[in-house]
């Protein structure tokens, strides 16, 4: 009896041992489960879908985004399609990327040099329109010497209506210090292009090869929402071959063709034989605008095919279904979409002046006439950006309401884009039929007859002899990059597409 007794107690402490050791694990997951926050709780799911909060659904939007609209979406493994399929995974593999812009960079091919995220899509949208910070001083930096860290500063143009029209500085102008601090490749960021909107330019000259401060100082302030007009100058020359009509135009923006076509009025009725458009500044924008733009120098060419766009496999076959086979050309118009008619001049040649800032639409615009008239291109090689890209915002319905948690958006290149006879192989940059560079010891003023670009388009169109190519300055190739010219080099298609409507496309 002692040892059934003895043997009742040794089971029962067992099985109470077994319990709670039982109950701490039930507990112990149980609040495994309390605390989880990932998106398989009860509290984050909906209709057995992810949802991510803060950094993670910017996140998912950069992946999404890529995943349907990036050209090279098919060459970039980790925006496979089956990289979603397993939804806890493709959790995991968020969760790991929480830093967008990060993701953003990890995500893009290895050929594309002009796809971006922006933080704030209302700077995006202004800067497309024209809409930027400013004290209307476009300027260039170089290196003062070959084997030296300082730098100089070089105006290529003033704009109309800025603080800089009312101040002593020209094209041509030279200046090496900020705020009295000797600009170098450490701090020019900080001195040029930070969110200051005041500082003075120190101004130098040059002379023999020898830079000097000439005591000049310029007091500056940039505008913010300034409103820039891309069309830096028009005008009608008398030459001894006939009138010739000057364009300068710096920015394709979509809301500007009317303006264009006035001063198309203007060229025809003056009867212009000639045409010079100035782009060596241009760094391209609106596809529609370049289409009015070349519409009004042809127009014999009414609802031809102008352009092709070539989208990754899975837009391709979203757009065939959704807006069929027109959404692939731009053709030339008679029209502009407001109805006004095409004041167009019907050329059969014109002079394109390039230099290596020129690209996206600008170069849209000498490739696109290529397959239909002559066209001279005059300066530098352009810089060889022959894709467009749309704005993706993370809309959160059908109705395209931008999501209130975040104000990111993409500029993703979605498209290339080849001329009538199937060309768009020009990545390397447009070869001028002329090679002829600014000198920045001599720039001359723009519009100016004797300006160097202008003068030898006016020559050849007199039937002078060229000499080509001019040797290059000496001064620049010292050039230093301009950290913000990467978002003015773009060619934008006006699609409005949102992740919705391809969500249940491709379900």
């Amino acid at each position: 009896m002692r040892l059934r007794y003895r043997l009742s107690i040794t089971l029962a402490h067992f099985f109470t041992l077994v319990f709670s050791w039982l109950f701490l694990i039930l507990v112990s997951c149980q609040a495994e489960v309390i605390e989880d926050t990932s998106p398989y709780s009860s509290e984050n799911r909906f209709d057995n879908t992810i949802v991510f909060d803060g950094e993670l659904e910017v996140s998912d939007f950069v992946w999404k985004s890529l995943n349907y609209y990036y050209y090279w979406q098919e060459e970039v493994p980790l925006l496979a399609d089956s990289k979603a399929e397993n939804e806890e995974a493709y959790y995991q593999f968020i969760l790991q990327n929480k830093d967008p812009e990060k993701l953003f960079e990890s995500l893009t091919h290895e050929d594309d040099r002009f796809s971006w995220i922006q933080d704030d899509y209302r700077e995006l949208e202004n800067s497309i329109q024209g809409i930027i910070a400013s004290n209307g001083v476009e300027f260039g930096l170089l290196y003062a010497c070959q084997s030296c860290r300082q730098l100089i500063g070089f105006v290529k143009y003033i704009i109309e209506g800025s603080d800089a029209s009312t101040k002593d500085i020209r094209r041509g102008d030279l200046f090496s210090g900020v705020n009295g601090t000797q600009l170098t490749v450490e701090n020019y960021r900080e001195l040029l292009f930070s969110d200051n909107l005041n500082y003075t330019l120190n101004m130098i000259s040059i002379r023999n090869g020898v830079i000097t401060s000439n005591g000049k100082e310029v007091a500056l302030q940039k505008e913010e929402n300034f409103a820039v007009n891309p069309i830096q100058m028009s005008k009608v020359m008398e030459t001894s071959s006939g009138k010739v009509g000057y364009l300068m135009y710096n920015q394709f923006v979509a809301d500007k063709s009317s303006l264009l076509n006035q001063i198309f009025v203007d060229f025809k009725n003056e009867g212009i034989s000639d045409l010079i458009i100035d782009l060596r500044y241009n760094g391209g924008g609106s596809i529609q605008n370049c289409v009015d733009l070349v519409s009004m120098i042809t127009g014999q060419f009414p609802g031809q095919i102008f352009v092709k766009e070539e989208w990754n496999l899975k837009m391709s076959n979203y757009l065939s279904s959704e807006f069929g086979k027109e959404s692939f050309v731009e053709r030339f118009i008679s029209k502009l979409p407001s109805g006004e008619s095409l004041n167009s001049l019907s050329l059969d040649r014109v002079y394109v002046l390039t230099s290596s800032e020129t690209a996206s639409a600008s170069e849209l615009l000498i490739n696109g006439l290529r397959s239909f008239i002559e066209v001279i291109q005059i300066g530098e090689k352009t810089v060889g950006k022959n894709v467009g890209s749309i704005t993706v915002y993370d809309y959160i319905n059908k109705s395209q309401t931008k999501n209130p948690n975040h104000t990111y958006a993409l500029q993703p290149i979605v498209l290339k884009i080849a001329n009538n006879d199937g060309f768009a192989d020009y990545s390397d940059g447009l070869e001028p039929n002329f090679t002829i560079q600014e000198r920045i010891d001599d720039f001359g003023t723009l519009g100016d007859p004797e300006e160097l670009l202008l003068s030898t388009a006016l020559s050849i169109i007199r039937g002078d002899t060229i000499v080509s190519p001019q040797k290059k300055s000496f001064l620049f190739q010292r050039r230093v990059q301009d950290p913000l010219l990467l978002n003015r080099q773009r060619m934008h298609v006006d699609k409005k597409i949102n992740l919705g409507k391809l969500d249940e496309y491709f379900k």
